[in-house]
């Protein structure tokens, strides 16, 4: 492994992260800015949907900008205006105040998504962007670890509006970071043949592209299933099975070693046994373990460790999922990377955004709603993979 592949991992890691950090530090707080602002619980979560929805929907924008302008442009203005929401937030007199500016950090957290896979694809593909993909999430996966602990620190010291500053600090040193350590990938020569036009026809291409939408929507699948246990866990292992908020840090941080870890094993297994065999295994094996949680849960066993135990295991497959579903779906739209990563992030994070207010809607408190939510995303990506890439040994054979 060359030292410029392992920088790069870095790098994209920090970059991609930045936006994920701004959740995974904010969960601990979620009960404790409720009581602050005088606001339910119920109305705390808006501040979690609605961030997602515009790094959902933003990254449509990003991914064409990242084509016509280059890479760095766009992470430039991402990234600023997400530090400027940041100090917004932090600042906050009341909820609807704190709800606009996590809506504007959605907007700037949105390029740190689209960005750093469309110059993956723009330096490898097949098993060596997997290689590269999985070391990013190495990266990337700090942040469940790091985040929550770092959180739940900065709030018993600063309180709820510390965790702003502190992801003010990391928003400015991932701009140093990209202006003296990221080099332009996407050549001049090819900015100039990306347009609105060709915008607009990329997206139409992709949207015809009916393997690259599997792939998104299997991959999208398992992304929900963690962002739903992502947003009610905090209630759910806090208020329900009474853990502090570092103990709860812990917990959620046991779920990211698990999943980063496995994802390492990607480009290993990808070049011995194929990228699309290891996704259909690791699909299999992921809603395996969470469709027995939710079944044991239902029978009465619903103890906290037979919660993390197979929410260990589960998100461990994950971990294989979400990197071989990615550079998959990217691998045959090298020359529109930006706008394909982009649809891919919009239509993964859309779908999550649903199944977080369905799992909302059933919320009663307990881990069985979650549970349950989180084992039918893990189940319908089994049935999407079943239906579509396991009956199909000539697509498979092109992907690989």
């Amino acid at each position: 492994m060359t030292t410029s592949f392992l920088r790069y991992a870095i790098i994209l890691g920090l970059l991609s992260a930045i936006g994920p950090f701004a959740i995974d530090m904010y969960l601990p707080a979620l009960p404790s800015i409720g009581k602050d602002l005088a606001a339910e619980n119920s109305v705390v979560q808006l501040s979690l949907l609605f961030f997602f929805i515009p790094f959902a929907v933003f990254q449509l924008l990003y991914g064409p900008l990242s084509d016509m302008w280059g890479r760095k442009a766009p992470l430039y203005l991402g990234i600023g205006l997400f530090a400027v929401a940041s100090i917004g937030a932090a600042t906050a007199s009341n909820i609807e105040t704190l709800i606009a500016f996590r809506f504007l950090q959605g907007i700037g957290g949105a390029a740190g998504m689209v960005v750093p896979r469309a110059v993956v694809r723009d330096m490898h593909t097949g098993v060596q962007a997997a290689r590269l993909m999985s070391l990013l999430m190495l990266v990337f996966s700090i942040s469940p670890i790091l985040a929550p602990l770092t959180g739940s620190a900065v709030i018993a010291f600063y309180g709820w509006r510390g965790v702003f500053w502190a992801v003010t600090i990391a928003a400015v040193m991932g701009l140093i970071l990209l202006s003296t350590q990221l080099e332009e990938t996407r050549a001049k020569a090819e900015r100039s043949q990306s347009g609105l036009r060709s915008a607009m026809a990329a997206y139409r291409l992709l949207l015809s592209d009916r393997n690259f939408l599997t792939l998104t929507f299997i991959g999208g699948l398992g992304i929900s299933s963690f962002l739903v246990y992502l947003a009610n866990s905090p209630f759910v292992l806090i208020d329900h099975y009474g853990l502090t908020p570092t103990q709860y840090s812990f917990a959620f941080s046991i779920n990211a070693v698990s999943f980063f870890s496995v994802s390492q094993l990607t480009g290993w297994l990808g070049e011995r046994f194929g990228l699309v065999r290891v996704m259909r295994v690791a699909v299999t094996a992921f809603a395996t373990t969470m469709a027995l949680l939710a079944v044991v849960m239902s029978l009465g066993f619903n103890q906290l460790p037979v919660l993390i135990v197979f929410l260990f295991i589960g998100f461990g497959f994950l971990g294989l999922v979400i990197p071989t579903t990615g550079v998959l779906a990217l691998e045959d739209h090298g020359e529109i990377a930006g706008t394909a990563s982009a649809l891919m992030g919009t239509l993964q994070f859309a779908a999550a955004a649903v199944a977080m207010i369905i799992a909302g809607l059933f919320f009663d408190g307990s881990a069985l709603p979650m549970v349950g939510c989180v084992a039918l995303c893990a189940v319908a990506a089994l049935l999407l993979t079943q239906a579509t890439i396991a009956r199909r040994p000539a697509a498979e054979a092109a992907a690989e």
